[in-house]
């Protein structure tokens, strides 16, 4: 048996005894430059390097283990193999070493680190097209290092290729994947790694940058790059003979909990299995989300939205497991203090803040989660009586199967069902909901929000468009250090009320219809890339130390929040703020005139 802590520390000391550094796991969050809002490869931290910028460490031999987050398939978390947070182990070659050395070293790790035999390994690589030739170099590399000839799979550019969709000028190429056979028992003459029978188990994965696409095809880099990445979740499965992903040490303390606290067995009962898996992963996934170095916290919106479903899909799993939903928190505790104490020490040092934001999101939904679910119900029992009453009255009648919009958005907005857990529960029911009616009615109450608010003083549309406005300004801020290459830039003074910001910032002349365009169009792009609005306490020398703006340093106390904005703005701040920049939607300037010598005002709105 190998522990997970066991397989992180092999896979580490193996690269570093290659001369790899460890270049440690960064946020999970996304920064917005990736276009995506969480990290979901192991490499995509590391994307701007293998394109052709030089590593801050110096190093062209790197390594790690990344955690990432994918949440696309949320409902079909349940079963065996599905998390939403998981772990990828990698080691990069910066135009370093390439196939040779690559091809070797997995092969060695696999057989005499993680004791695979040999003879039973299998490798699949890239068949080659029009575009690019058969890459019979590493299929002649991996025979060299062990590989039987007929355990090379050839296969198309769909399986053993690696490029950035849509773009060119950029690196590609073939990769080249391992696999090793559960058994010994072939599904037919033609068994593989690609016919889908399960018999094979996909170990991880090299991909070789040996080419660059063009307009044309491909044409060969004179500096090439190798990308390895291999899931450490499915891999510590495999090498304990587990097919059930739940059944590791990364999880097992808390199924064992789950049973403990409700009285059912994971092996014995489907139903409970679901649960116990729903629940694992959601809050391991939430417990990383909050604790992360960018942590986010469950909103309505972005990152934060994401966050909240997870949250609310466990708390209502545990309902139907029987446990109740406080028991969330020990589960969260589990996580930190049993299974990630060692490769996330930040979780321990925020453990109390992780734990009090899943409490204040389970109090918040577990309040309303009861009458939430009687509504549910109400509704589907209302449309199998109309149903049943129809039928008998019309034998040509055909039965409604879908919840309407303006029920699911009713869930919505006073239960806080997202919309995709009313789609779920409706599921499971044997309905569908009216998504398009959901968005309708959703568009309908944001305008009535709007009017009350700036017509009949609403107060919770004025501790929303004030926090958006306050996150504006530090935008704004940011944009004029930006466009005007002068950090010296700064705030001297601010006011904001529910209908616009105003921001003084210190400048020697008027500012130009070209230059107010520029500023427009960094603010707007900022908030295009939903970067998450992040808070942290730390000294004021601290956040210097962070490059962190601060404006009215003599105010300042023996602690100072920081607000990050992905890569666009770093701040000392005590105000509300939005949750993510893309709560803003758009940014314009509607006035830029002087305010005092040497001081130029701006006032904005976001519409």
């Amino acid at each position: 048996m190998i522990t997970s802590k066991e397989l992180r520390n092999k896979w580490i000391k193996f690269y570093e005894d290659k001369g790899h550094l460890n270049i440690g796991a960064v946020s999970l969050i996304g920064d917005g430059s990736t276009g995506v809002m969480f990290n979901v490869a192991g490499m995509q931290p590391l994307m701007p390097y293998l394109l052709g910028k030089k590593h801050p460490s110096g190093k062209t031999r790197l390594c790690n283990v990344q955690g990432c987050v994918r949440t696309v398939d949320i409902e079909s978390v349940g079963d065996p193999t599905h998390f939403t947070f998981f772990e990828m182990m990698g080691n990069w070659s910066l135009g370093d070493y390439f196939k040779k050395e690559k091809t070797a070293w997995s092969y060695e790790l696999l057989t005499k680190v993680f004791g695979l035999d040999g003879d039973e390994i299998c490798s699949t690589v890239f068949e080659g097209n029009e575009s690019a030739p058969r890459d019979e170099e590493t299929a002649e590399l991996l025979k060299k290092v062990g590989i039987k000839p007929e355990h090379i799979f050839y296969l198309p550019k769909k399986d053993n290729w690696w490029e950035l969709e849509g773009t060119v000028g950029t690196p590609c190429g073939p990769d080249n994947e391992w696999f090793y056979p559960r058994n010994d028992k072939p599904c037919g003459p033609n068994c593989g790694p690609d016919c889908g029978c399960g018999r094979y188990v996909e170990i991880g994965n090299d991909v070789y940058m040996q080419y660059k696409k063009t307009e044309k095809g491909y044409e060969p880099l004179a500096n090439k790059n190798v990308d390895t990445g291999f899931g450490l979740d499915r891999l510590l499965a495999f090498l304990n003979g587990i097919t059930d992903g739940y059944k590791t040490d990364l999880f097992l303390p808390v199924i064992e909990y789950l049973e403990q606290k409700s009285g059912r067995s994971y092996d014995g009962d489907e139903e409970a299995r679901k649960a116990m898996r729903i629940i694992a992963d959601h809050i391991r996934t939430s417990t990383m989300l909050i604790g992360d170095v960018n942590g986010i916290v469950p909103s309505n919106v972005g990152a934060g939205y994401i966050l909240r479903r997870l949250l609310r899909r466990a708390i209502r799993y545990a309902r139907t497991l029987g446990v109740e939903p406080t028991a969330l928190t020990d589960v969260s505790r589990i996580f930190i203090e049993k299974i990630y104490d060692e490769a996330y020490p930040l979780l321990k040092e925020k453990e109390e803040y992780v734990i009090d934001e899943i409490k204040k999101e389970t109090d918040k939904f577990e309040a309303s989660l009861v009458t939430g679910l009687k509504e549910f119900n109400k509704c589907v029992d209302g449309i199998n009586r109309k149903n049943q009453f129809m039928s008998a009255k019309d034998p040509a009648y055909v039965p409604e199967t879908e919840i309407s919009g303006k029920q699911a958005f009713r869930l919505y907005d006073t239960f806080g069902f997202p919309l995709e857990l009313t789609a779920e529960m409706a599921k499971e029911a044997g309905f569908s909901v009216d998504e398009e009616g959901f968005k309708a009615a959703f568009k309908e109450h944001q305008e009535i929000s709007k009017q009350q608010g700036t017509f009949k003083g609403g107060l919770a549309e004025q501790n929303e468009t004030t926090a958006r406005l306050h996150t504006a300004t530090h935008l704004l801020n940011a944009a004029l250090k930006a466009v005007f290459d002068d950090p010296n830039i700064n705030q001297k003074g601010s006011n904001i009320t529910v209908e616009r910001l105003r921001f003084d910032f210190n400048f020697p002349r008027k500012i130009t219809a070209e230059e107010l365009e520029k500023l427009e169009k960094w603010v707007n792009d900022a908030i295009a890339a939903n970067a998450p609005v992040t808070m942290e306490e730390m000294s004021v020398e601290e956040a210097k130390a962070q490059g962190a703006v601060g404006v009215f340093s003599e105010k300042y106390g023996d602690k100072v929040k920081v607000y990050t904005m992905g890569k666009y703005s770093k701040e000392i701040c005590g105000g509300p703020h939005a949750n993510s920049t893309g709560e803003l939607h758009h940014f314009k300037i509607v006035k830029e005139e002087a305010s005092s010598a040497g001081v130029r005002r701006i006032k904005a709105i976001l519409d």
